[in-house]
């Protein structure tokens, strides 16, 4: 009795801070001229069990975010266990590892964190062999991750190498989808100039490659900004799940 009442407790906890998510974007959106169906939100699940990722599925989330290539892959097969028929798409969102990428192509619907060449090279040769291998039905949707504050340890392509990066993604279309930008705002400064040099990055990625719309720009603490700028895609975890989680199997 007291699991049932844990569960129910938690996933009223969760259904009210979709709610309240919601409504923020919503908002948000409104004071940007903008409508909410311009702007999608990925629930960014890491450290959280994926009992919670299952709950969001049944609210009607259907895009979730993951960091950890280990943990995301055990968690992508709990879910597709607890709910076999939730039609969900799973993103990486954190910086990977070029020894890794074999394992997102076999669950990833989206890389928002390429940021070099090689990364890319490596990610074609994945997605090549899980198509080969039938792990996979569909090209890699990709999003180039921009430094806005050239600071190595947070990943990011530089602004000046974002041309190349973006042609090169390009040719190989049959197996990677260039879809747009991502960056993550500088650490302790207001995040908006950032948001606003990221839209003017998307402005010019976009005169080569019309296709990538996407920018992925905002979290829990700062995605009312990011859509004043222009996001269409919120990566939200703390506002839905709260601070503190537990490590997922």
């Amino acid at each position: 009795m007291d699991g049932e009442v844990n569960d129910q407790q938690r996933h009223d906890e969760i259904a009210a801070a979709l709610r309240a998510v919601t409504e923020r974007v919503a908002a948000a959106c409104r004071r940007a001229g903008r409508s909410p169906d311009e702007v999608r939100m990925i629930a960014v699940t890491k450290t959280f069990p994926a009992s919670d990722a299952a709950v969001l599925a049944d609210l009607g989330v259907r895009d979730f975010g993951e960091n950890r290539v280990q943990e995301a892959a055990a968690k992508v097969e709990e879910v597709a266990r607890l709910r076999p028929e939730a039609d969900v798409r799973w993103h990486m969102l954190g910086r990977l590892q070029r020894n890794k990428a074999r394992s997102v192509a076999r669950w990833a619907a989206e890389v928002q964190s390429v940021d070099s060449l090689r990364l890319a090279d490596t990610l074609t040769k994945a997605v090549r062999a899980a198509l080969d291998s039938g792990e996979r039905d569909r090209p890699l949707d990709v999003l180039v991750q921009v430094s806005l504050d050239d600071d190595p340890s947070r990943g990011g392509c530089p602004v000046d190498d974002l041309s190349e990066l973006a042609d090169t993604i390009a040719r190989q279309s049959d197996l990677l989808h260039l879809r747009g930008v991502m960056a993550v705002a500088p650490l302790g400064v207001d995040p908006a100039p950032a948001f606003d040099r990221l839209a003017s990055i998307s402005e010019m990625l976009r005169k080569d490659h019309p296709g990538a719309t996407e920018i992925s720009a905002g979290m829990s603490g700062d995605l009312d900004q990011a859509i004043a700028y222009g996001s269409t895609c919120v990566r939200v975890g703390t506002a839905l799940l709260g601070g503190r989680g537990l490590a997922s199997p």
